[in-house]
């Protein structure tokens, strides 16, 4: 019988010839898997920030927007009434409250004082048009408020 013989020796190079491709094949597609798996994960997370950022961008953007409305009508109210709408005043302060949970306390600041132009107008005597000149730098009660709404919308990071 022409069997063949192989040494111990030589069995374990045979061995290593085998199996260390294979151990490499088989590393090679996990670490593949496991990065596809990790690449996956940091884009779905990147994803959801920007999403996030998005709609935290909205959601001022629209309070800001809704204060703006509502403090010109009631200012636009003050200038010729004596009578303060109340029902409007705590609307306008509760979107006042609105912006302390979402805003910078530069923008808080700048609504409240807004807010309290806005009351002293209605207690200070109704203007006419004759008075225009007088009070012209009055005119925009919501300048401050609407440049730190734009400083802050503009600030906000990307992420």
């Amino acid at each position: 019988m022409n069997h063949i013989r192989i040494a111990t020796g030589d069995r374990s190079n045979l061995m290593s010839t085998v199996y260390i491709p294979a151990l490499a094949a088989f590393g090679g597609s996990a670490v593949g898997a496991v990065s596809t798996i990790i690449s996956g994960w940091f884009s779905g997370r990147r994803r959801r920030r920007e999403l996030h950022h998005a709609r935290s961008f909205s959601k001022r953007e629209q309070l800001y927007h809704s204060f703006i409305e509502e403090a010109s009508r009631l200012y636009a109210d003050a200038l010729v009434n004596d009578q303060a709408e109340i029902p409007q005043l705590v609307s306008l302060y509760t979107l006042v409250g609105r912006m302390r949970i979402l805003s910078s306390n530069e923008v808080v600041q700048a609504a409240e004082r807004a807010g309290h132009l806005i009351i002293e107008t209605y207690v200070s005597p109704n203007r006419t048009f004759v008075d225009l000149p007088k009070f012209i730098e009055e005119m925009d009660p919501l300048r401050d408020f609407g440049e730190a709404c734009r400083r802050e919308l503009m600030n906000i990071p990307a992420r």
